[in-house]
């Protein structure tokens, strides 16, 4: 696959890179610094030696003479911490550290250097880093992993997908005592992708307790595979709900995971993917972007509801995507409702017709195209 610019940029000082696997975290880390020393320890003769002798980290880096220095999943050696540490301290040594997840990290005890090293998270791929080359027809079928739209085989990939976390992440770490409950678990979060989240309805569905339950959730978001979206409460004029929602981190991902049957209705799960495919460029676009964003959603205890709240130096906006092809009346009561609280708040209805609508003073925008337009260098919908 030909080389595809990422809009993540790095900090000036070492910094810890996290993020799922198949976002391109190495990839994008040998165009940036390919003078670097590097260290993978996905290699098991690396692992090995640096697992028994962690000062020889510090002979790799002197050697480097001064060149930056890439640990390729750090979280399966923290000890290797200690020193990274020391050189920073010592030698001002930039470091770029990667992981799939900080969870092992803090079971060793181990901090993240003392903020000694940023914490960045790099995203699947933005639409809008791909160009021309995105498809929304094929991001929801396949979602946006960089592994998997690089591979000439996609949907074989994807379907892999969560066998390699199952068998590389989760079983060889020892994050669950029982691997069949997992995979039962994983399934029934694909039901749950984009609704409110509620633990123990995922415990009675996979048969585990609450405890259970509530901890594979927490892995799940450490190894970055989910995240929680808060309620928007400021200035709250009505009651709204006490819980979160859930998103798988992409697309693909969720199509995987949810099965299909003569019981699935399709447009539901195109709904979810479509959501969930806003969700994480919305999240990416918050991650990225220079001024401090954040990302929720709006439900009141009456049910009234707003897909995504975007808040910060730039503004506010209200966002609901519909998978349809017509903007009806009822899609826009969410974001009326919402622009009574906040009259500050530009609504957007993202849906999947053809044309730039203004509807009863909400602006109806085909998803397609504000996908393709989201970057992190300027709002999310200029004006």
């Amino acid at each position: 696959m030909e080389t595809i610019q990422r809009f993540f940029r790095p900090p000036q000082s070492s910094f810890f890179l996290f993020g799922p696997r198949g976002t391109g975290k190495s990839t994008w880390l040998r165009q940036r610094f390919p003078e670097a020393v590097w260290v993978d320890l996905l290699q098991p003769d690396v692992h090995r030696e640096l697992l028994a002798r962690p000062e020889r980290l510090r002979d790799l880096a002197l050697a480097g003479e001064g060149r930056p220095v890439v640990i390729d999943e750090v979280q399966k050696a923290p000890e290797l911490l200690d020193v990274v540490h020391a050189l920073i301290d010592s030698r001002g040594t930039l470091f770029a550290l990667t992981g799939s997840s900080a969870r092992k990290i803090r079971r060793a005890g181990v901090d993240l250097l003392g903020g000694r090293a940023a914490r960045r998270i790099m995203p699947p791929f933005m639409a809008a880093e791909l160009g021309g080359r995105f498809d929304l027809g094929r991001a929801l079928r396949e979602g946006m992993l960089p592994l998997v739209w690089g591979s000439p085989e996609g949907p074989d990939a994807l379907r892999a997908y969560a066998s390699l976390y199952l068998r590389e992440e989760v079983q060889a770490e020892g994050l669950v005592r029982n691997i069949g409950q997992f995979s039962r678990f994983l399934e029934a979060i694909s039901f749950a992708h984009g609704g409110l989240l509620n633990v123990s309805n995922l415990a009675r569905d996979c048969a585990v307790g609450r405890k259970s339950a509530e901890g594979y959730v927490e892995i799940l978001e450490d190894l970055l595979l989910a995240f929680r979206l808060p309620v928007f409460r400021r200035r709250a004029g009505r009651r709204v709900t006490a819980r979160p929602k859930l998103y798988l981190f992409d697309a693909g991902v969720f199509r995987s995971l949810r099965p299909t049957g003569p019981l699935d209705r399709p447009e539901e799960i195109e709904g979810g993917a479509l959501e969930g495919l806003v969700a994480q460029h919305l999240r990416a676009w918050a991650d990225l972007t220079p001024a401090e964003h954040s990302l929720s959603f709006w439900r009141t205890s009456a049910g009234t509801e707003v897909d995504f709240v975007v808040y910060g130096e730039l503004g506010l906006w209200a966002f609901e995507v519909k998978n349809s092809a017509a903007v009806r009346g009822s899609d826009l009561r969410g974001l009326r409702a919402f622009c009574e609280d906040y009259p500050e708040a530009r609504p957007v209805h993202l849906y999947r017709g053809a044309d730039r609508l203004y509807v009863d003073g909400v602006l109806c925008l085909p998803v397609d195209g504000f996908l393709r337009q989201l970057r992190p260098d300027q709002p999310p919908w200029p004006d």
